[in-house]
C-alpha cells in the first residue's frame, strides 16, 4: 500500500485551509485518511502550519512520500532537515549529539528569519496606514478649509449687507432731517 503526506481540503469557497494527512495514494482527496498530522492555513500572513512534528519524522522514515507542497511545508517545519540528520547518524557520519546541535542551530536561524519576515510585515502595514492616515488628514484639512472660506465669504456679504442696509437708513434718516432744515431756513412767505 503505498502512503502519501498530503493536504485535505477544508473550508469554505474562497477561504479554504487544509488538514495535513497521511493516506493510502489511491484514496480521494477529501477521504479516508490514516492519520491526521497537523493543519495548514495559507490565508494567514506568513501562511499558520501546525505540525505534530514527531508523527510526521516516524512517517517519513517508514517511507511514507510526500506531494510537492507537502514537502515544501515538511522542509519549511524542519521535518525533512530531521530526518536527514537521523539518517547521517545511522550511517555514523556523525553523533546523534552532533546532529541534535546542528537541528538547533538550524532551528534558530529558521526562526529570526520568519520573526523577521513578521515583524517586516507588520512594519510595512504600519506604514500603510501611516500613510493613509496622513492622506486623510490632508483632504480633512483642504476640507475645513474650504469650509472657513465659504464660512468667511459668508459673513463677509452679511456684513456687506447690513452695512449696505445701515447706509440706506442714515440715509432715510438724514433725508428727512435735511428737508426740516430747508423748510426751516427757507423764507416765511
Amino acid at each position: 500500500m503505498p502512503v502519501k503526506i498530503r493536504l485535505s481540503r477544508q473550508g469554505k469557497k474562497g477561504s479554504a485551509f487544509f488538514h495535513i494527512v497521511v493516506a493510502d495514494s489511491r484514496a480521494p482527496r477529501d477521504g479516508k485518511y490514516i492519520e491526521r498530522l497537523g493543519f495548514y492555513n495559507p490565508n494567514t500572513n506568513p501562511a499558520t502550519v501546525e505540525l505534530n512534528f514527531d508523527s510526521a519524522l516516524t512517517w517519513l522514515q517508514k517511507g511514507a512520500q510526500p506531494t510537492d507542497t507537502c514537502r515544501s511545508i515538511l522542509s519549511r517545519q524542519g521535518v525533512l532537515m530531521k530526518k536527514h540528520l537521523l539518517e547521517g547518524v545511522k550511517k555514523g557520519a556523525f553523533t546523534t549529539e552532533v546532529a541534535e546541535a546542528r537541528f538547533d542551530k538550524w532551528m534558530q536561524e529558521k526562526a529570526a528569519k520568519l520573526e523577521a519576515r513578521v515583524s517586516g510585515a507588520k512594519r510595512a502595514e504600519a506604514d500603510v496606514r501611516r500613510a493613509r492616515l496622513a492622506e486623510e488628514t490632508k483632504v480633512k484639512e483642504a476640507m475645513a478649509q474650504k469650509l472657513a472660506e465659504k464660512i468667511a465669504a459668508q459673513k463677509a456679504a452679511e456684513a456687506e449687507a447690513e452695512a449696505a442696509a445701515g447706509s440706506e437708513e442714515a440715509a432715510a434718516e438724514e433725508a428727512p432731517a435735511e428737508a426740516e432744515a430747508a423748510a426751516e431756513t427757507a423764507p416765511e412767505a
